[in-house]
């Protein structure tokens, strides 16, 4: 699904974080943004609502390694968390190259949880995407609240795919880019398949 531009020779590729309203996925971006160089960096984009911290996206292009004497461009989106909101959700897995799926941690959140990765699973597969198919990886945040889901416990509930998952803080920073490096080697490992190199 990447987009090769010729002209300035990159292959722009997509990320969204995923997961349920309010568990760290604007965190994440907001960490992310914040600690990379200018010069790397396009504008971030943030729409929010009464309702939501981010109705549309927030977008974040970051460079990482080449493919072919082209630079790889990442961009990042977020999803709203709130259910009403799926046509934007479904908008913004459009063309989707790797997915992170944020759980929050806390014990009361394991519905809201599964509920946002079933949504996740319906809306990729009315794209024509199979989770089991896509550069997938899972981050735990919320580690450091009281009230939080032993990780094994979220592992069976959460990941039975048995993808790379990564236990965070994204207020602090633990993890995010633990995360980020994970899915975005995994999206490149596929590109290079693509590519025949």
């Amino acid at each position: 699904m990447s987009f090769i531009n010729y002209l300035s020779r990159e292959i722009n590729c997509k990320i969204v974080y995923y997961g349920p309203g309010l568990c760290g996925k604007t965190t994440n971006l907001q960490w992310i943004y914040q600690r990379t160089a200018p010069e790397a960096k396009g504008k971030m984009i943030s729409l929010a609502t009464e309702q939501d911290r981010t109705l549309f996206f927030d977008f974040l292009p970051l460079s990482l390694g080449e493919i072919r004497g082209f630079k790889t461009r990442f961009h990042l989106y977020t999803v709203p968390g709130q259910v009403f909101y799926d046509a934007s959700r479904k908008l913004i897995l459009k063309g989707v190259d790797g997915v992170v799926f944020v759980a929050d941690s806390q014990v009361e959140r394991m519905e809201a949880n599964l509920e946002s990765l079933e949504n996740l699973q319906s809306n990729l597969a009315e794209q024509g995407y199979e989770l089991e198919k896509i550069p997938y990886v899972i981050q735990y945040n919320k580690r450091d609240l009281p009230n939080i889901a032993d990780v094994g416990e979220l592992h069976n509930l959460l990941n039975p795919l048995n993808v790379p998952e990564y236990e965070a803080v994204a207020s602090r920073g633990n993890g995010v880019f633990d995360t980020l490096k994970s899915v975005a080697k995994l999206v490149l490992t596929e590109l290079k398949k693509g590519s025949g190199g």
